[in-house]
C-alpha cells in the first residue's frame, strides 16, 4: 500500500508541471502547436528557433555517430588486447561525469580557439564537447554489453575461420551488443538535446540555446518546445527501457 501511495505522489509531483505547461501553451488562440508541427511556417515565424532545433538534431546525430565510432571498437580492443588497461580506460571516459560543465567550458574554450581558427564557428563544432560529456553515459552502455557476451571467445573464433578485425567488429561483435549501443545512442541524443551550458557559454547555437532567447518574446512557444524536448527524451529512454527489458526476457 505504502509503495503505491509513493508512486502516486510521484506520479502527481512530475505529472503537475507537464500539464501545467500543456495548460499555459494552449491559452489564448490555441495555434501554437500547429504551428509546432508547421515547419515551414516555425521557419518563417521563429527562425532561429527552426535553427536552433536543426542544429541540435544534427549535433545529436554526429555526436552520436562520433561517440559509436570512437568508443566501441577502444571498447572491444581493450577487452581483447589490452585488459591491463580497462581501469584507465574506465577512469577517463567517466572522469567528465565528475566535472561541472562550466569548469569543462574554460578547459575548452582554448582548445575552441583553434577550431573555430581551422573550421569556423558553425554549431556543428559542439560535436566534440558533447563527444566528451556523453562519455560516461556511453561508456557505462557499451561495457554492460560486453560484459554479457564472451567478447574473446566470439573474436577467436571468427578470426579462427579467416575473419579480419573489421569483420569481427560489424558482423560479430556489433550483433551481440546491439541493445548496447541502441542505449548509448538514445543517450547521447537525450543528452545533447538537453544541454544548454556549454553551446551557451562558447556562443554557439542549439535547441536550448534557442528557447531560452525565444522565451524572452514568446513565451508560450518557449514552454511548448520544452515540452516538445523533454517529451522527446523521454520516449527515448522509455524505448530504451522497453526494448532492454525484452532482450532480458528472450534470454
Amino acid at each position: 500500500m505504502f509503495r503505491w501511495v509513493v508512486l502516486v505522489v510521484l506520479g502527481l509531483f512530475f505529472l503537475l508541471p507537464l500539464a501545467a505547461m500543456v495548460e499555459f501553451t494552449t491559452r489564448g488562440d490555441g495555434n501554437t502547436w500547429s504551428l509546432l508541427v508547421d515547419w515551414p511556417q516555425l521557419s518563417a515565424t521563429y527562425p532561429d528557433l527552426a535553427e536552433g532545433i536543426a542544429a541540435s538534431l544534427e549535433q545529436a546525430l554526429l555526436t552520436a555517430l562520433l561517440m559509436l565510432v570512437l568508443l566501441v571498437p577502444t571498447a572491444v580492443w581493450v577487452r581483447l588486447r589490452l585488459p591491463g588497461l580497462r581501469p584507465l580506460v574506465e577512469f577517463i571516459c567517466l572522469l567528465p561525469l565528475t566535472i561541472p560543465a562550466i569548469v569543462l567550458v574554460v578547459g575548452l574554450a582554448p582548445v575552441y580557439a583553434w577550431v573555430n581558427y581551422f573550421l569556423g564557428g558553425s554549431s556543428l563544432t559542439l560535436v566534440f564537447a558533447y563527444t566528451i560529456l556523453v562519455l560516461p553515459y556511453a561508456y557505462r552502455a557499451i561495457d554492460a554489453g560486453l560484459s554479457a557476451i564472451d567478447v574473446k571467445t566470439l573474436a577467436e573464433a571468427a578470426r579462427g575461420l579467416g575473419a579480419g578485425w573489421f569483420t569481427v567488429m560489424v558482423r560479430v561483435v556489433l550483433p551481440n551488443i546491439r541493445s548496447a549501443v541502441l542505449s548509448a545512442a538514445f543517450l547521447t541524443v537525450a543528452l545533447v538535446l538537453g544541454e544548454f551550458t556549454i553551446a551557451s557559454l562558447l556562443n554557439r547555437t542549439n535547441l536550448q540555446v534557442a528557447i531560452n532567447l525565444l522565451g524572452k518574446s514568446s513565451a508560450t512557444m518557449s514552454v511548448a518546445v520544452s515540452l516538445a524536448a523533454l517529451v522527446l527524451a523521454f520516449v527515448l529512454l522509455l524505448i530504451l527501457s522497453l526494448f532492454g527489458d525484452r532482450r532480458k526476457a528472450s534470454r
